[in-house]
């Protein structure tokens, strides 16, 4: 392990594990230095020479990432680079903000500044886009909730940023519940069969099932669902939905979804909205590198 004791415990204390944050950086690094070298920094920067770099805001938003971007700067240090975070994950930043300051050999600095940015600008590009999310139902019941659509590797951080803004994960693997959807429908023969041969095999799970119509919907109520997503339907069924459930089970709704309609769906008294958007289409906050105090050691 090549993160220090404090880092490594930041990570833990954000619910990461510290062992998948540095293989996500290995994995990116192996990327960057294919060839085996920095050819720009090492042929323009001379090899004794320490400066700091400060990662900088350029717009408001909120951060995620800021652990993963300080373990980056740790990595490629290997001990020569002192780093710290100027706000935690999940803080709301202006533009301007610093937001990690980095000190050590400028060679290693700029080969881990790509890396360190890739991860902030992304993570607080999810945590930025939940927070708009969670704003927008902000006074009612309703939560703001993730999916499975994740990028692969980067699962455990895209739900974390999700979390950094607000919102509220669904299952990290396909063994945390059961989610019967349309294909399991048809294999299975019917929504109900669905739904009962799974809480035949795993009495103790929670079961949600996707539903299509509010006649599958009274199929599944019926049949003892803990959770049912409403799949694509309009805010008029989805009231005439958590009218007819009247408590007997939680609803998500899912598809179709947009900021503009969130609150309307809100307010019919779902649990939940499921978002896929928070993590496959969330644009990136711009976070920059700005090098300073250049000087030889």
């Amino acid at each position: 392990m090549t993160l220090s004791s404090a880092l490594s415990d930041q990570i833990r204390g954000a619910g990461l594990d510290p062992a998948d944050i540095e293989a996500v950086i290995e994995r990116s690094l192996a990327e960057d230095l294919a060839g085996g070298v920095d050819v720009t920094s090492v042929a323009t920067v001379p090899a004794t020479q320490q400066s700091i770099l400060k990662l900088v805001a350029r717009e408001s938003g909120v951060v995620a990432g800021v652990v993963a971007a300080c373990a980056a700067f740790e990595v490629v240090g290997q001990g020569r680079i002192a780093v710290s975070a100027n706000v935690v994950d999940g803080a709301s930043v202006d533009a301007g903000s610093c937001v990690v300051t980095a000190t050590g050999p400028t060679v290693d600095l700029l080969t881990a500044e790509r890396t360190a940015l890739n991860l902030l600008c992304h993570l607080s590009g999810i945590a930025t886009l939940t927070a708009r999310w969670v704003s927008a139902v902000a006074g009612t019941d309703a939560a703001i909730r993730d999916t499975r659509k994740t990028t692969p590797g980067l699962r455990s951080l895209e739900k974390f940023a999700v979390r950094c803004g607000g919102g509220v994960n669904h299952r990290m693997s396909l063994s945390d519940a059961a989610l019967v959807k349309d294909n399991h429908v048809l294999a299975a023969g019917g929504v109900e069969a669905a739904f009962s041969a799974v809480r035949a095999m795993w009495p103790d799970l929670d079961v949600e099932v996707e539903v299509d119509s509010l006649e599958q919907l009274d199929e599944v109520l019926g049949a003892g669902a803990d959770l049912v997503l409403l799949d694509n339907f309009t805010v008029a069924q989805t009231r005439e939905a958590v009218r007819a459930t009247a408590g007997r089970a939680r609803l998500e709704s899912s598809g179709g979804l947009s900021l503009s309609v969130a609150r309307d769906y809100a307010e019919t008294g779902v649990d939940f909205l499921a978002v896929g958007a928070l993590t496959h289409s969330a644009p990136v906050l711009d976070v920059g590198g700005d090098l300073e105090q250049v000087r030889e050691a």
